[in-house]
């Protein structure tokens, strides 16, 4: 007995294998694997999270350009000048540029959600094929901006096409209107991928609290009682010195009664 109270103060568990308590290990067990594969998973919500972040990071900067693009329209706008519209307009496509250099920089980890890539966030250990619980995820869909023709209708425009002139005046109140709406289609996919990331932070605190309650239940199966296996200790040692002086007071007694005798 005592050696298992000593391992029990050892190990800081009272179940260290099948043979101390077959229920509670295999059980135990369960809810630590299990807590193992959820932290696993934590891990991969966490880069979601830092993918989404740079995917939000690289729109903020993606509007900014836009907002410069619009300034130079602006200025071209109300310019007499044919050759300060040239340049208004040569830094204009200039600027469309580096919208799709942002978009193309905008990679985490091999994934661009801003290069027409898709996420896929696991949030449990199931799999597919479980018929029980089934897998839980959230697919989060990508836009591709590398492309502003397509992704946000802005297109190159020529050195005469601001010319001076209605023709060149509405040729720069189009772009105008093309560059209102591209910020409208910004905010609103910055919007969504906001939603997006307020879900995935949301089932990552959840699965970080649950992961606790699942290593809790587990410790309380197998964990010692320190202060309880101490006092047993205490008392099994103390029982222990007891019956040795027992036994010395016992052989002093016969000592004692053989020296009567001889």
């Amino acid at each position: 007995m005592q050696e298992i109270v000593q391992g029990r103060l050892a190990t800081g568990k009272k179940v260290n294998s099948a043979l101390d308590n077959p229920n509670s290990y295999f059980t135990a067990a369960a809810l630590s694997d299990r807590a193992s594969d959820l932290s696993n998973l934590l891990d991969d919500m966490g880069q979601a999270v830092q993918q989404l972040k740079a995917a939000d990071e690289g729109i903020k900067a993606i509007v900014k350009l836009v907002d410069a693009a619009k300034a130079k329209a602006t200025q071209a706008l109300s310019s007499s000048s044919s050759t300060d519209r040239g340049t208004f307009a040569s830094e204009y496509n200039k600027l469309l540029g580096q919208i799709q250099d942002v978009a193309q920089d905008s990679t985490y980890k091999g994934k661009n959600l801003l290069g027409g890539d898709d996420l896929k966030v696991i949030f449990n250990e199931r799999t597919l094929n479980d018929t029980t619980w089934g897998q839980n995820f959230l697919t989060i869909e990508g836009v591709n901006y590398t492309n502003v023709s397509d992704s946000l209708s802005l297109s190159d425009i020529t050195a005469d096409s601001w010319s001076i002139g209605t023709s060149g005046n509405n040729n720069i109140g189009d772009a105008l209107d093309s560059l209102n709406n591209a910020l409208t289609s910004l905010r609103t996919q910055a919007s969504t991928f906001g939603t997006n990331l307020s879900s995935v932070q949301i089932r990552q605190d959840y699965t970080n609290a649950f992961i606790n309650t699942l290593t809790t239940g587990s410790d309380k199966l197998t964990l010692a009682d320190q202060n309880e296996e101490g006092a047993k200790l205490l008392a099994l040692n103390t029982r222990q010195q007891l019956s040795s002086t027992a036994l010395s007071f016992a052989s002093q007694a016969d000592q004692n009664v053989l020296r009567l005798l001889g």
